[in-house]
């Protein structure tokens, strides 16, 4: 099929920048807990105020979020296949708004715990939706930048809420008192509502429509969020009464995905076995855990490893590990673009993963070795994690593009929640597990070296991975 050469501003370009802005408000609401958490225990106030073991407990309220946003990663992509990308990523946005912003209104720890749960739960649709959406309207020979220039949102929401929350509470301080953690909910979830009135609107299809489903994608969407809500507070407070560490908790968590994984296969196993039996797509989904695992060990607990090396304040410790996210926002469609131009050679995508992987991991290394041997010059600390980030971020971008070419188009929705179901096993353990080997050492330095292990592993899983070339054409 020919391809038209296009000029100008483009339909599929304005549906990139309102999922670009989907991301910022998303990625924001759920980078809050982090910061928040490290906050609470610097200044001893709220429920972290007695805790024995804060770095563990707050990492275990960070688990807890990831486990509900796994939890509907494949219902997400599965009724996203059914009912329509934009539909499922529109209610995920509102969803994401009025749960944040009920999380303001709280003050207690089961009622902070319920409602992060719940605001997983609704933020782990939009990943298989969104970038099925960008597979959906982008044209094949800009798939990797598509999917990279969307993404881009991520590190804008990631790096504004590690920089910006500390600030809106100290902010908040003088009316709010030791509620001030408060503040940052209440502020963001009243934004991310307001944006979800203006991409609803802007992705809203041109010309004859049908349904938008809104309504029964909803009731479906609930009938597995309110399941796997109970089910994950039953596992809580179960562990709990029994006196179980927080580790241990994390680990049964990340049972649930696989009860899920095993359901999957019993229900609907001959429709979607396509996605659950591909030995490149089992791989990628595996070796992604790993890169959960690194993106929310620096983006939960980044700024207290930081401040714990550095001896800085909190706010100074933040910026600076604000430099690893930022770095996103060139890496993302920058290893979008690199992909696309490798595109049509065998195994071309897999080959550069494999490279950015291999120079991520010995980055990660040179990172843990600086700031244990007592580097603490924040200009260093800074260059290392621009760079880093740069790479973590790019490979990322062409995992993505990677996965929607060897995914069935008509699963692809399916595929890509498949692939953030397995690999949100890494954001689950990474939070609570890095905190708990923090507080018994006393440093974040085994932290830091078990996080370029992971890493290592992954490299060497893609390099089982094997593709044709690229022979896509347009799709519209």
């Amino acid at each position: 099929m020919s391809v038209q050469k296009e000029k100008g501003w483009q339909r599929y370009h304005t549906i990139w920048l309102m999922l670009f802005i989907g991301w910022v408000v998303s990625y924001a609401d759920r980078t809050l807990t982090g910061p928040v958490v490290t906050w609470m225990i610097t200044n001893k106030v709220g429920f972290l105020e007695a805790a024995s073991n804060p770095h563990a407990l707050g990492g275990l309220l960070g688990s807890l979020f990831f486990a509900g946003y796994m939890l509907t990663q494949f219902p997400g992509g599965y009724f996203g296949d059914k009912y329509g990308y934009r539909t499922i990523v529109v209610i995920s946005i509102f969803w994401a708004g009025i749960t944040t912003l009920l999380t303001g209104l709280t003050g207690g720890l089961i009622a902070f715990i319920a409602l992060r749960v719940f605001t997983g739960l609704g933020e782990g649709v939009l990943y298989s939706n969104d970038r099925s959406l960008v597979a959906q309207v982008t044209p094949p020979n800009k798939l990797g930048l598509g999917m990279g220039v969307v993404m881009g949102g991520l590190t804008v929401g990631l790096s504004a809420a590690l920089v910006g929350t500390v600030y809106i509470i100290e902010w908040a301080q003088p009316f709010m008192g030791v509620n001030a953690w408060k503040a940052p909910f209440l502020i963001l979830g009243t934004v991310t509502i307001i944006t979800g009135f203006f991409i609803r609107q802007a992705l809203k299809p041109r010309g004859k429509i049908g349904s938008e489903n809104f309504g029964k994608a909803l009731l479906s969407l609930l009938k597995y969020a309110f399941v796997f809500l109970a089910a994950i507070m039953a596992v809580y407070f179960i562990t709990n009464a029994l006196h179980l560490n927080d580790v241990i908790i994390a680990v049964i968590l990340t049972c649930l995905a696989f009860v899920l994984i095993a359901f999957i296969f019993i229900k609907k196993g001959n429709e979607v076995s396509p996605i659950l039996r591909n030995k490149n797509l089992v791989l990628i989904y595996i070796s992604y855990i790993a890169v959960l695992w690194h993106l929310w060990f620096y983006g939960f607990w980044g700024g207290a490893v930081i401040k714990d090396f550095g001896g800085g304040t909190l706010a100074s410790a933040l910026l600076v590990i604000s430099f690893n996210a930022i770095a996103g926002v060139i890496g993302f469609p920058l290893g979008g673009k690199i992909s696309d131009m490798v595109a049509h050679k065998t195994n071309g995508r897999r080959n550069v993963l494999i490279a950015m992987e291999a120079i991520l991991t010995v980055f990660i290394f040179v990172f843990a070795a600086y700031v244990m041997s007592g580097g603490k010059d924040m200009v260093v600390q800074s260059i290392i994690l621009f760079i880093s980030g740069l790479i973590f971020f790019a490979l990322q971008a062409v995992a993505h593009a990677l996965t929607s070419e060897i995914a069935p188009v008509h699963l692809r929705g399916a595929a890509f929640g498949m692939l953030n179901l397995v690999s949100e096993i890494g954001a689950v353990l990474s939070p609570v597990i890095s905190g708990a080997i923090r507080d018994s050492t006393g440093s974040w330095g085994t932290p830091l070296i078990l996080d370029g292990v992971l890493m290592g592993i992954s490299c060497i899983l893609i390099m089982g991975v094997s593709t044709k070339i690229n022979k896509a054409t347009s799709v519209f």
